[in-house]
């Protein structure tokens, strides 16, 4: 049965996981605004009057693709899939109204976590410099304390994961995705799920509502 489902949640509520899952789950296309860029990176975009030609241009260049650009590879990722599970996109609600013109959501489930536990998932974060391996240091930790279980390498905490990053990340989400949370709310396609029970429970609870 083709469902067209969205997960929303801030960085480390497990959308990504889930995702994952549910795709396999019920057969359904996983589409991320990530995997969608890097599989357009070359898509000709000159007649959008852009900066540049094609959104791989803006990436090389670490600028932020345009919404415009976005929009249109997500257009273009969900005009081929049956169903899909849309993960992290639509960012603000400019994007949430082109999604609501391109394509009819069956539910848009909000994965819902303290700032606290947010804090403590994404700060424990620690990355293998040299194979890319992801570890844990409470929830998934290598067998040897700040060493890399494939390699052998010193795991290190990236940038982006220290307390101070981590809350401000969390406030610029918030910021940009309340109203879409809003937006799918007043919409009566918003439904809440717990996100700090096991990810099995919280697979479960997106399960139960799907299927209702």
């Amino acid at each position: 049965m083709e469902k067209h489902i969205l997960l929303l949640g801030p960085p480390g509520a497990g959308k990504g996981t889930q995702s994952k899952r549910l795709a396999e789950e019920f057969g359904l296309e996983h589409v991320t605004t990530g995997d969608a860029l890097r599989g357009n990176k070359q898509m000709d975009i000159s007649e959008m009057d852009t900066e540049y030609d094609t959104p791989g241009a803006y990436m090389d260049a670490g600028e932020l693709v345009p919404d415009a650009v976005v929009n249109k590879i997500v257009e273009e990722a969900l005009s081929s899939a049956d169903g899909y599970v849309l993960d992290g996109y639509p960012r603000n609600i400019e994007q949430a109204e082109v999604l609501s013109s391109i394509t009819e959501l069956d539910v848009a489930i909000l994965l819902s976590v303290s700032e606290e536990e947010l804090v403590d998932r994404l700060t424990g974060r620690r990355v293998c410099p040299e194979c890319g391996a992801s570890y844990h240091i409470e929830f998934e930790p290598p067998a040897e304390t700040g060493v890399c279980d494939e390699c052998g390498a010193t795991l290190t905490q990236r940038d982006d994961d220290t307390e101070e990053t981590v809350r401000d990340r969390l406030r610029v989400y918030e910021e940009n995705t309340e109203p879409v949370v809003e937006h799918y709310r007043d919409r009566d396609k918003l439904v809440t799920v717990n996100g700090e029970t096991t990810p099995g429970d919280v697979f479960d609870s997106i399960v139960d509502v799907i299927n209702s």
